[in-house]
């Protein structure tokens, strides 16, 4: 029974949870778990219970990286070894839950009750966050819902006495693209610590030289085996410990301070024809990009609502409330939007009133782009690959045969649409019937490195993708063999073309931008501009436009390159978070939306 309550406590956690007062307050914490079915961590998971479920510790935190892929069945597994704790315990999802989870992050809320926690221990407030990366490759980033939220229950919570302990996957660094945005609000109270994983380390660390910080270690360790951390917080000091399995804990560190703070960035001038605005900025943060027409912009929020604001005018037009957050681009089709869903569904929305005109369900999430094509809509989704009549009237065809979900927007070209996912392969159906052509992988079977999240640069002959496997490769569209494959540059997700189809541009991991011939039968590079962003793998694609190349980075900074002089022409940057990709008017105007909630115009005149 006491186990029982104990769970429910636990799951319970957007409600006050209080475990009796102590002077001393014992933190047991993991990170870094990475457990997949049948791994040795798996078997050592369930040892790390049990040496916790006998000890005095009083809380138990799992701050992120519980699993290898966030999957379904990785989650629950690990549920299962969870469900043994015998003491409260908290949870929140890291990178590995966040980037490439099969059910679009829900699951692991479905198991766990949120993403989030906050309860009171002795005279502690203690909270934990998500802070992604939410369905894509690129910087930690707390929600902007999240921060009203911490801010507001921390206001109630802080009562005289009362002090603060936060904790998140992510280290309060340029790791995490808003952390000052997330100090902003600790500053207000009394906060004592903040506690993060993510690099299977141990280290010290103190932010605005306010904040002591301390990331801890992995499950399992390459010097020490296998274990976890234990923090002490008592009146006057917080002791933190190494606990090997098996074995006495050792006291790793108490806090000191080593004083970190990112320069602020100086914005540049822009040139007189350059005209960059502010178009809309939500309330919460925006994963989707835009769809653009002649009055409005189109884009979905983390809350689950999509929204219609006027280009213009700034103002919301309408708004609908769907079940999950939004990851996939509305499409524009005559008179109405498509939305794919991570509750499953496609909506078929009307422009001018945001009513829903018809809706389809389907067995797993949505959070490919769609594109349409001759009145036909061609979707990724979670299990199957479909494509619709324009009005939604009818499913045309579905493509049955993926093993995990696609995420990037297809190319249809000709009669192929060709599209990647996260089960290795990047694949080719015919357009009107959707029979395989020929599908092709990079020879390795780990999901994580293949092109499920690269929108493919398609010419006559050849298919060019990247993909984190950190090769530009090279696909004859006729069969599907490998033309050639380079690595002589950090390639990862981020890619485009020109508006000839003769040069693929690729944003390399190190904030170059490679340009490379489309043409021939050898691997031909044509040019390089470093775009001075420094390390860089958000997976925005490159987009040419009116010859002028634009580049979204992971923190915010806008790049354009002029494509004939192949020199830098100016950056703006525009906030602190990732792009999410671009789209241009039938003005030529180009839009733009970040992670951090913001919309964007960037107009160009003579």
């Amino acid at each position: 029974m006491q186990r029982i309550i104990y769970f429910l406590m636990a799951i319970a956690i957007s409600f006050t949870t209080t475990v009796g007062y102590a002077k001393t307050v014992k933190f047991a914490i993991l990170a870094d778990v990475h457990v997949t079915p049948g791994n040795l961590n798996d078997e050592k998971i369930k040892d790390v219970v049990a040496e916790i479920n006998s000890s005095d510790a009083d809380v138990v935190i799992l701050n992120g990286d519980l699993t290898n892929e966030g999957s379904d069945e990785q989650l629950a597994n690990l549920k299962r070894s969870l469900d043994c704790i015998t003491k409260p315990f908290y949870v929140v999802p890291g990178n590995h839950e966040n980037n490439w989870s099969q059910s679009a992050c829900k699951t692991f809320v479905d198991l766990w009750g949120a993403d989030r926690f906050i309860f009171e221990v002795g005279d502690l407030v203690v909270a934990g966050v998500n802070c992604g990366p939410y369905m894509k490759m690129g910087d930690g980033h707390v929600k902007q819902e999240d921060l009203i939220w911490l801010d507001q229950n921390l206001k109630k919570r802080m009562t005289d006495g009362k002090r603060f302990v936060s904790f998140c996957h992510y280290p309060l660094s340029a790791d995490l693209d808003n952390y000052k945005d997330y100090v902003a609000v600790l500053e207000k109270y009394a906060t004592i610590a903040h506690v993060n994983g993510h690099y299977h380390s141990w280290k010290r660390y103190a932010v605005d030289g306010k904040i002591e910080c301390v990331m801890t270690r992995a499950l399992s360790m390459p010097k020490d085996g296998f274990g976890y951390a234990i923090m002490e917080v008592t009146d006057d000091s917080i002791k933190v410990y190494n606990k090997v399995l098996n074995s006495p804990a050792k006291q790793k560190f108490a806090f000191a301070i080593n004083y970190y703070l990112r320069p602020d960035y100086v914005q540049q001038p822009l040139p007189s024809n350059v005209k960059v605005e502010l178009v809309y900025r939500d309330n919460a943060s925006i994963f989707t990009r835009v769809g653009v027409d002649e009055d409005n912009v189109y884009f979905g929020n983390s809350l689950g609502y999509v929204k219609a604001v006027n280009k213009n005018a700034g103002n919301v037009v309408w708004e609908h409330k769907t079940g999950a957050s939004l990851f996939s681009r509305p499409s524009v089709y005559g008179a109405c939007v498509i939305v794919p869903t991570a509750d499953k569904r496609l909506l078929w929305i009307d422009k001018a009133s945001g009513k829903v005109l018809r809706e389809h369900a389907s067995d797993a999430p949505y959070v490919a782009d769609g594109v349409v094509s001759a009145d036909v809509l061609y979707q990724g989704g979670g299990k199957t690959f479909e494509a619709w009549k324009g009005d939604g009237s009818k499913c045309l065809w579905q493509y049955s045969d993926l093993k995990n979900y696609c995420q990037a927007a297809p190319v249809v070209d000709g009669n192929d649409v060709i599209f990647g996912a996260w089960d290795t392969y990047l694949r080719c159906v015919n357009k009107k019937n959707g029979k395989l052509r020929w599908q092709w992988n990079n020879g390795k079977s780990a999901n994580m490195l293949g092109p499920g999240n690269c929108v493919p640069v398609v010419v006559k002959d050849k298919v060019i993708i990247v993909a984190p496997d950190r090769y530009m490769t090279a696909v004859d569209r006729k069969n599907g063999k490998t033309i050639w494959r380079n690595n002589s540059h950090k390639f990862r997700e981020s890619l485009g073309v020109s508006q000839d189809g003769k040069v693929a541009y690729a944003k390399t991991m190190d904030g170059e931008i490679v340009a490379v011939s489309t043409e021939g039968t050898e691997y031909n590079e044509l040019w390089m501009v470093d775009t001075g962003l420094g390390y860089e793998h958000a997976p925005c694609i490159v987009l040419e436009n009116n010859g002028i190349i634009y580049v979204g980075s992971r923190r915010g900074i806008m790049v354009a390159i002029d494509s004939k002089s192949h020199t830098k022409l100016w950056e703006y940057k525009m906030g602190n978070s990732e792009f999410n990709g671009w789209e241009v008017d039938a003005n030529g105007d180009v839009y733009t939306s970040l992670i951090e909630g913001v919309v964007w115009r960037v107009s160009v005149g003579n």
